[in-house]
């Protein structure tokens, strides 16, 4: 017996079912039945039952695709798996107890789906609706709280940004006639240099609205959806404007096109390039794509066009990379001079911002580890530091021989403080990731396409 709360779908007749395509011999004698029975058991409300057997239905319609050679055939069975799908998604739904469900659009008795009463309200809002909750994660809502200051080096690109984002917005008046802000930005190096770091930079300092996206965020397993998620995040940034939309890694979204990709791949950056070309014709010139990219040749031509500036994002210079340690260090205890900083900059030739960032996580082990291994301890600021053998007599210095687990029970014991011999220890070991023959390919991007950016 049902409940009498249990949501019911709409009893309408299920979709006809469609002929086999492959011969009993292949598909077996009973598989077709599966979606038959599916359909007798959605007419007659057993929902939870027809929910599995369209899944085994739709299983069954896969193969019949992979094996049909006739063309017609087999784009009219796609289009009733379509329908299938949809259908089981209502049933899924239903089946988490969401009322929604019971209201979902029913499949007609042709296959297609059933015509709406008269006088009913379109649902192209909820979905509109739908599609653009699932962007609302993509808006940076908290400030990252990286400054220009905190980004070392690279004052073109800095400055560009300003140009691109800050001005406009602070001061309109600049933007008139035929002078207009950028309307696109790419960021190009090698990995590891600090373009997502720049972003984050971009959205702290800007006063505009921040979306930063992924493929994943704009890809989409159904059919069709994937390009109006591309056309729904520009209609977001162009009713929240001013703002600004950061797509990292924009090659896997925007690769060159071929003849071996999907359809669907081809549909999303052919409605990733009309909006980026209606950003352009923007009057306002009050939204900014702001794109980075490891693999810039692997960016399609059109696409690689639309981004009025592409600027390199170097390796850092010893100047950059003697102001990173300070930056990474932090409020962590040390000894280290000015000189010593300068000293690490120019040990550190081919070294990127994330090298430099993993070194110093290295380097603040180093302390820990020191404990881990010590024997001897002595008293000193109010805990215990493990004894150094430059120390004289342990004796004078209350030190006793005992491990860090059995010496913490006793008292507090202070990690030691970081010295300009753990840093030479640890990038003694430590290689830079960036190669040579890296470094030419955006060498060669920047004289054909791009501008430097240090």
């Amino acid at each position: 017996m049902r409940c009498a709360s249990r949501p019911q779908l709409a009893r309408v007749p299920p979709p006809a079912l469609p002929p086999p395509l492959l011969p009993t011999r292949q598909l077996g004698p009973r598989r077709p039945q599966i979606i038959r029975s599916a359909i007798e058991l959605d007419q007659n409300g057993e929902y939870d039952l027809a929910y599995d057997q369209y899944l085994k239905g739709l299983e069954w319609l896969s193969t019949a695709i992979k094996y049909e050679k006739n063309p017609t055939s087999k784009q009219k069975l796609s289009e009733k798996v379509g329908e299938y799908i949809v259908r089981a998604e209502q049933l899924k739904d239903l089946r988490a107890g969401t009322s929604q469900a019971a209201q979902g659009k029913p499949v007609g008795s042709s296959g297609g789906a059933g015509q709406k009463p008269r006088g009913a309200k379109d649902d192209g809002d909820d979905e509109k609706a739908k599609l653009r909750e699932g962007l609302g994660g993509a808006i940076v809502v908290e400030k990252p709280n990286v400054r220009w200051d905190d980004v070392a080096g690279l004052e073109g690109a800095k400055d560009a940004l300003k140009e691109a984002v800050i001005l406009p917005v602070k001061f309109p008046q600049f933007f008139t006639g035929k002078r207009k802000p950028w309307s696109g930005l790419l960021l190009y190096g090698p990995p590891g240099t600090g373009k997502s770091y720049l972003a984050k930079a971009v959205a702290t300092e800007a006063d505009a609205t921040f979306f930063s996206v992924s493929s994943s965020d704009l890809v989409s397993k159904w059919m069709g959806e994937s390009e109006k998620l591309v056309a729904n995040l520009f209609a977001l940034a162009r009713e929240h404007a001013p703002s600004i939309v950061f797509v990292d890694e924009v090659d896997s979204l925007c690769s060159v096109r071929g003849d071996n990709e999907s359809e669907a791949a081809r549909r999303i950056k052919t409605e990733f390039m009309v909006q980026m070309q209606g950003v352009q014709g923007n009057e306002k010139g009050q939204v900014l794509v702001l794109g980075a990219t490891n693999l810039p040749y692997n960016l399609d031509q059109a696409i690689r066009r639309r981004f009025d500036k592409r600027i390199l994002i170097p390796l850092p210079d010893e100047r950059a990379r003697a102001r990173m340690f300070p930056i990474h260090l932090g409020d962590t205890p040390h000894e280290l001079t000015e000189e010593d900083f300068q000293e690490l900059g120019r040990t550190t030739e081919g070294f990127s911002g994330s090298d430099i960032a993993v070194a110093v996580k290295d380097v603040l082990m180093e302390p820990i580890r020191m404990l881990k291994d010590a024997t001897h301890f002595k008293s000193h600021a109010g805990g215990i530091v493990p004894c150094s053998p430059a120390d004289p007599d342990p004796t004078k210095f209350e030190a006793t021989l005992t491990g860090l687990m059995e010496a913490g029970r006793n008292a507090e014991v202070v990690p030691p403080t970081i010295t300009k011999s753990m840093f030479f220890k640890v990038l003694g070991k430590s290689k830079p990731t960036v190669s040579k023959e890296d470094l030419e390919v955006f060498d060669k991007f920047t004289s054909e396409f791009g501008e430097e950016g240090a």
